[in-house]
């Protein structure tokens, strides 16, 4: 008898995206990996806060986490479940025509060339717009 995998729990999905901040958090890491300094920086909410909200979207099963020295890079997981899927892509595609989500994403692009957040804090660049800041 084959094992069966677990189901994708859609309602904890539902619950992880059910809160403005969790939503922000994922429009930052829409296309790239994030470090948790600028998720501080953009969002202007302190990091356990963040590291909290961030623990909800990986029990989700949604976000992953990668340490680097001493800082903690997120990015997006995706689902094998084809429903979490098409519901993370629908999220998505609504962030492209949202205000607040495009400004949050413009202050990640200019808050990762802010001198004083790379020299003073030593932090690293978010990984898909480190080509583009060069």
């Amino acid at each position: 008898m084959a094992r069966q995998s677990k189901p994708f729990a859609l309602a904890r999905l539902f619950a992880a995206l059910a809160d403005p901040t969790r939503l922000r958090l994922l429009n930052l890491m829409a296309e790239r990996e994030v470090c948790v300094c600028y998720f501080v920086e953009i969002l202007q909410q302190g990091q356990p806060k963040i590291s909290r909200h961030l623990a909800y979207l990986r029990n989700a099963g949604i976000v992953s986490a990668r340490r680097e020295g001493k800082w903690m890079h997120y990015s997006i997981r995706r689902p094998r479940d084809a429903a979490a899927n098409s519901i993370l892509d629908a999220v998505f595609a609504t962030f492209e025509n949202n205000r607040e989500m495009q400004a949050d994403s413009l202050r990640l692009l200019r808050a990762c060339c802010k001198p004083e957040l790379l020299a003073l804090q030593r932090a690293p660049v978010p990984s898909a717009l480190h080509s583009e800041a060069q």
